[in-house]
Parts: C-alpha cells; structure tokens; sequence
C-alpha cells in the first residue's frame, strides 16, 4: 500500500490538477512530490462528519476501496481523496465499483494528455 501525504502543503491544489467527483468522495490527481514514492491523502472535516465514528468509518472505508483497486493507481501521482458524507451509505461493491471507475478515468485523462 502507499504511503499516506501528512503535511498541509502538500494538499493544495495547484493549477492545472486534474479532480473527478461522484457521491462518494472527490479525488484530486496531482504529480509525485517524490517520484519512487506515490502517496495518497484523505480530508474528512468534521464539518461534513460531525462524529468522529463517523470520520473513522469513511476512512476505513476508502481504505478499503484503494486497496481493491490498487492496480489501477499510477505510479507517478498522489491522490488527494475529500469524502463526502453519502459515503456512509454506501455498500463495500458499490464503493470498490466507484472507485474503480474514478480511477480508470483518471488513466484515461493522463494517457490523453502525454500524447
């Protein structure tokens, strides 16, 4: 599994990030700080959830899903995944589904940009 991004700087969106959203989360796509090591980072405000059972749960949640989907991640970028509250909601296949779509999009989009 990846190493997590644990510093506040290095979740500003810079220009040019490529982001997809659906129900679930929002994840923002930018180049590796470091290129031998890709991270991923998760925001989940009390804002969106008020109790912190309720963070925990989202977290364990993507967590979960990134693991599953671990093939489709790019080597060369970090994730920055902002879960949204419907998560809380969701099934294990219906997320790990999302997130695979998400995912391959992604793929698409920077395999469209290197030509």
């Amino acid at each position: 599994m990846r190493n997590t991004i644990k510093k506040h700087i290095d979740f500003i969106q810079a220009d040019g990030d490529l982001s997809i959203s659906n129900r679930f989360f929002l994840v923002r796509v930018k180049k590796a700080k470091i290129p031998d090591d890709p991270r991923y980072g998760l925001i989940v405000t009390k804002k969106t959830f008020k109790h912190a059972v309720d963070r925990n749960r989202a977290k364990r949640m993507i967590r979960d899903w990134l693991r599953f989907n671990e093939q489709y991640l790019e080597d060369d970028l970090d994730y920055i995944f902002i879960i949204r509250h419907a998560i809380l909601g969701a099934l294990r296949e219906e997320g790990r589904a999302e997130m695979k779509k998400a995912l391959k999009y992604i793929k698409k989009q920077k395999l469209g940009k290197s030509e």
